[in-house]
């Protein structure tokens, strides 16, 4: 599974039942539908640092290491590092699923590059990668209201009424990682960031 035609395609967020259902764990939640998609489980890597799962996405499409870091959001960066190092791939060919305060929920953009905007998980990325030059496919969930703060925020679960659609878009996430390996950027942004 290493060489430079595969991607890997790291879902964001915190290990452990407490944290499963909070809004920073939506990329965990495309990384598990993108598992389903491929029908398979993630496992424990050689690193010890995060679980994988090898395959496709589809038949006769690239190949693609899921990954999804053991540890904390703030210390993402050393497992994706070392799965990049492992199957031999440059950042270049990493997408990192993510939350995003920044955009409204519901909403869902895709892009290269950029900054961390404040977001521990990948500001560890690209501090442990020299770089922020990968992909992002990045999950609204919106600022919090009133004074409450934003680590609190990011640390709760969906309201009642965010559940009911979030189904739809972590698939439309996956769909959103799906075509990026496959057609690329430029029109995966065209088709999901509208």
């Amino acid at each position: 599974m290493t060489g430079s035609d595969a991607w890997l395609v790291v879902g964001l967020g915190n290990p452990g039942p407490s944290y499963a259902a909070d809004r920073h764990n939506v990329g965990y939640l495309v990384a598990d539908e993108l598992a389903t998609r491929m029908g398979g489980t993630f496992r424990a890597h050689k690193s010890g640092r995060a679980s994988v799962l090898e395959g496709r996405l589809r038949l006769g499409g690239p190949r693609v290491v899921l990954g999804r870091a053991r540890g904390y959001m703030n210390e993402s960066g050393g497992p994706v590092s070392s799965l990049l190092s492992f199957y031999k791939l440059t950042p270049e060919r990493l997408v990192v699923v993510h939350d995003e305060l920044d955009l409204p929920f519901d909403t869902l953009r895709v892009k290269f590059g950029g900054g961390d905007n404040g977001h521990n998980g990948l500001r560890s990325v690209r501090s442990a990668l020299g770089t922020g030059d990968f992909f992002r496919v990045r999950l609204g969930i919106g600022r919090p209201s009133g004074r409450r703060p934003v680590a609190d925020f990011v640390l709760s679960p969906y309201t009642a009424d965010e559940r009911a659609l979030l189904s739809a878009q972590v698939e439309k996430a996956a769909d959103a990682v799906e075509s990026l390996v496959d057609s690329g950027l430029s029109a995966t942004q065209g088709a999901f960031n509208a």
